[in-house]
């Protein structure tokens, strides 16, 4: 399994004891925007998935690992690896610090950046690519820092609060 360790965070496989706090983001209703989540997710649904969450990125075309402060075992987030084409030397990143202090303390930063890395080294990505809403201020900054450009908005692309909202599609191609 993965381990990516940067200064202050490490990335880590996810775990069975993980259950608990994936639980928590998956139906945390502030969050069902940027993870296009429309429903809550069960324990026993939650369970499963962290039983299979032993295959490799090959067999399950995503890698989900846990963000942790450096000396403990507890995720204060997840970053994602998603869409994982290893025919086209691609894969979509996602990622979510679950609360606000961790959120401004640069761990965001420090997780995306070890995924680039581990993508493009490990993996051989040519490319990455995200989506992000257009209106997610603090994402568009962590992404653009790391040479990720708009290539396109998506009008009207997510229907949230009772309205539309457009999403931006970024991506970042390995020099």
């Amino acid at each position: 399994m993965v381990t990516l360790q940067g200064n202050t965070i490490r990335l880590r496989a996810l775990e069975p004891e993980d259950l608990e706090f994936i639980y928590a983001i998956e139906n945390d209703e502030n969050i069902w925007e940027v993870s296009n989540t429309q429903t809550p997710y069960s324990k026993f649904l939650i369970r499963q998935y962290l039983e299979n969450a032993h295959q490799d990125i090959y067999e399950a075309k995503q890698l989900r690992l846990a963000i942790c402060k450096n000396k403990t075992a507890e995720a204060i987030g997840l970053i994602d690896l998603f869409d994982f084409d290893p025919k086209n030397h691609r894969a979509g990143v996602g990622i979510i610090i679950q609360n606000e202090t961790d959120r401004a303390s640069g761990f965001g930063k420090e997780a995306l950046g070890l995924v680039i890395e581990y993508a493009f080294q490990q993996l051989q990505l040519h490319q990455l690519f995200a989506n992000i809403g257009t209106e997610n201020t603090a994402s568009l900054a962590l992404f653009t820092t790391f040479g990720f450009e708009k290539i396109g908005v998506k009008k009207d692309w997510n229907f949230t609060n009772n309205r539309f909202h457009d999403e931006a599609f970024f991506q970042l191609i390995k020099k």
